[in-house]
């Protein structure tokens, strides 16, 4: 997988003091029964170096002395020699401060360009199996902002899963069976027999959105009135096939129109159909974590750190949406994943740990089962919150918001916060082509690369390999700024994929265009100097693969023209 320069260096370190402890002991200036666990870090502050360590902080208790008189006894002790370390310092209360020679920085333009679309890759989750299930919305109507920010969230998060050496598989639940469908089909019952003329009443639990007219218009449109002398149960079960099929086409289109594809569509009904919800159920009270009471069949929940126990048969036979969900994520397991994660809407926090405690009930390690829950979003437009109402069928559509806004503006926007903080979206911000208007801003940084090097090209300067240039010469503030934060970026992949963090993505693309835009006004690329323009355009090509990757992790373009 892909090279870590910072990681390579950090490595370089660590031996290092390894190396002097080690010395140190043996010269009989230090002991130690077992070697420390210390941490290597980059200090909050540019000028205490690129590396720190708290060894002898964590050295001082055995030894009974001073962190800072450890401190000076490793550093003494440090051989330096064929690393990029310049200088080791103590600091403060007894850390260890390290310098670097700019010279490693000035490899990283090697590394990225050997690297290209693979460079922030890594081997970190060794092939793991993992599964991404996101969006699931039932198939009653159209997508809203919910289900856009999970769809955002999801995909990006499952991008950065594979970028870390997982193997991903993206699968959405279809939740084609229990009450909502019942209610869904007596909707459209009524809406297709109003389109007949007859004047019958929407269903009190019923949905009242005016997608659902739409498509009994359709199956109108196709299918005549062949449902109208039907037994009331055979016609609802007509009418809600043909509706099922139209609404998860449109969904499916809707979702590849934001750029999400998946690879899994598993429908709840096949739970049933199979016995496996029945067998779940068996499998608990085979272990004797279900008992009867009042009819129903009930799972110890309150076992498991919930709060109450909860229905999985009812009275009436009819197993509830809980034990079918608990079948689902049986399946997972079996399906041989090491790793599930669901992103949840916040309403089904109370659904966590009850699913989580099922899965310790059958015998799976719960730690193997993430749930991310997700808060609500806000539109605004023109300062004023947009209001969203399911019911009534005026909320902002997927599809509308990408037609108003774009796909990339509304991706983008979507992962500037973490899933667990409120997003209020800026219509009027996300339109914006402007420099407050975030994802115009980091595009803009790529498109002005890019024209760089057709200026560049037009000139007939030569853009060389970065291992035939002079990247010595890279020594400017402005130019050492961006090679530090190149070299970030495998980190950065990896500490976002290990926390489920994709928020993580916007704010680093952010800041790297930041930085090229104040190299770009402070360092002159196309320079008559041949050497130093040489070494700018392989850093300023450098800059432009970093960016599309991590746009392309956000499922965002990195446009050639803007």
């Amino acid at each position: 997988m892909g090279v870590n320069p910072v990681e390579e260096v950090k490595n370089q370190v660590y031996q290092v003091l390894v190396r002097a402890a080690e010395t140190g002991r043996q010269a009989g200036e230090l002991t130690y029964s077992v070697r420390p666990d210390f941490v290597i870090e980059v200090p909050r502050e540019a000028e205490h170096g690129a590396f720190a360590t708290n060894l002898a902080m964590l050295l001082a208790r055995e030894n009974r002395r001073p962190p800072r008189e450890l401190a000076g006894i490793l550093v003494n002790r440090m051989d330096l020699s064929g690393t990029w370390v310049a200088q080791a310092e103590v600091a403060g209360p007894g850390f260890i401060n390290f310098h670097l020679d700019p010279g490693w920085l000035q490899q990283v333009p090697l590394v990225v360009e050997a690297e290209g679309r693979h460079y922030g890759t890594s081997s970190l989750g060794q092939g793991q199996k993992v599964q991404v299930e996101f969006v699931s919305a039932n198939p009653t109507g159209v997508l809203h902002m919910g289900n856009a920010r999970g769809a955002a969230l999801g995909d990006s998060m499952a991008n950065l899963l594979e970028a870390a050496g997982y193997e991903v598989t993206r699968e959405f639940y279809i939740n084609d069976a229990g009450n909502q469908i019942e209610n869904f089909a007596r909707s459209l019952e009524a809406r297709y027999l109003q389109l007949l003329g007859q004047d019958v009443p929407l269903p009190d639990e019923g949905y009242h959105g005016e997608d659902l007219t739409e498509t009994m218009r359709h199956f109108l449109s196709q299918r005549g009135e062949e449902a109208r002398h039907l037994a009331p149960g055979e016609r609802r079960q007509v009418l809600v096939e043909f509706a099922l099929q139209e609404k998860l086409a449109d969904i499916r289109r809707s979702l590849a129109d934001f750029g999400v594809e998946y690879d899994v569509w598993f429908s709840e009904q096949t739970l049933h159909a199979s016995g496996e919800v029945q067998r779940a159920i068996e499998e608990l009270r085979t272990r004797g974590h279900i008992y009867e009471h009042e009819g129903a069949l009930w799972f110890k929940t309150s076992a498991f750190g919930d709060s109450k126990d909860e229905v999985v048969v009812r009275s009436n036979g009819v197993p509830t949406y809980f034990a079918a969900d608990i079948a689902y994520h049986r399946n997972k397991f079996e399906r041989g994943f090491g790793r599930v994660i669901n992103i949840w809407g916040a309403d089904h926090h109370g659904h966590v740990d009850r699913l989580r405690g099922a899965m310790q009930a059958l015998g799976y390690d719960p730690g193997r089962l993430t749930i991310i829950l997700m808060q609500l979003v806000r539109l605004f437009s023109g300062g004023e919150i947009l209001r969203m109402s399911k019911r009534t069928g005026t909320y902002v559509t997927l599809d509308e918001l990408v037609e108003e806004v774009g796909r990339d503006a509304a991706r983008y926007f979507f992962l500037m916060r973490s899933a667990d903080s409120h997003l209020d979206f800026d219509l009027d911000l996300a339109k914006s082509q402007s420099q407050e208007n975030p994802v115009y801003y980091v595009q803009y940084a790529h498109a002005r690369i890019m024209s760089i090097m057709r200026q560049a090209a037009a000139r007939d300067y030569q853009v060389r390999p970065a291992a035939e240039v002079k990247l010595d010469l890279l020594r400017a503030k402005e130019e050492l700024a961006m090679l530090r934060h190149l070299a970030d970026y495998p980190d950065l992949v990896a500490g976002a994929a290990r926390a489920l963090e994709p928020h993580r993505l916007p704010r680093y693309a952010h800041e790297l265009a930041s930085i090229f835009h104040q190299f770009y006004t402070n360092c002159r690329v196309l320079t008559e100097d041949r050497e130093l323009r040489e070494a700018r355009l392989a850093l300023t090509r450098a800059a432009q693969i970093v960016l599309a990757n991590v746009l392309g992790l956000m499922g965002v373009t990195a446009p050639e023209r803007m």
